[in-house]
């Protein structure tokens, strides 16, 4: 007895929304936000290489192409997914991005202090609860109202 499973595609515009531009890695951000937008555009100018796909977190077919990511991480933290699907967010993922970047390494070398890390994580999380307050506009009343950050 064979069994079938149904396969569902998502498809915008008829093109398949599960893929991407072909790039190693998928840069995920907060299109809401304009501190996030403006920092979003300063990547791609300095993705010379262009090894990075930069999409907003509201785009279509992003929950699609990344099912293993909570919709609600999308609201609380930049993800950033490489080869294979590994996935690295906040902190994490601007660790990797100065990896992956020209000249970033230059920058990257700081997380391997004691500590720094732990500092960058915290900073990025007092960054994101408060990311509508800074350079907000008439966005702000729709921002996601029930994001909580716990330290853990």
């Amino acid at each position: 007895m064979t069994a079938t499973v149904p396969v569902v595609r998502f498809t915008i515009r008829g093109e398949d929304a599960t893929q991407g531009l072909g790039r190693p890695y998928t840069c995920v951000y907060d299109g809401t936000c304009k501190v996030c937008t403006r920092l979003a555009n300063a990547l791609r100018q300095w993705d010379r290489e262009q090894q990075i796909e930069i999409v907003p977190s509201q785009a279509p077919g992003v929950t699609a192409r990344f099912p293993w990511i909570p919709p609600r991480a999308y609201a609380e933290a930049l993800q950033l997914i490489g080869p294979g699907g590994k996935t690295w967010q906040g902190a994490a993922a601007i660790e990797e991005l100065l990896n992956i970047l020209p000249k970033g390494k230059l920058g990257s070398w700081i997380f391997k202090i004691p500590f720094v890390r732990t500092v960058a994580d915290r900073i990025y999380k007092w960054f994101a609860r408060n990311r509508y307050r800074l350079g907000c506009g008439e966005h702000c009343q729709s921002r996601p109202l029930d994001v909580e950050f716990r330290d853990s």
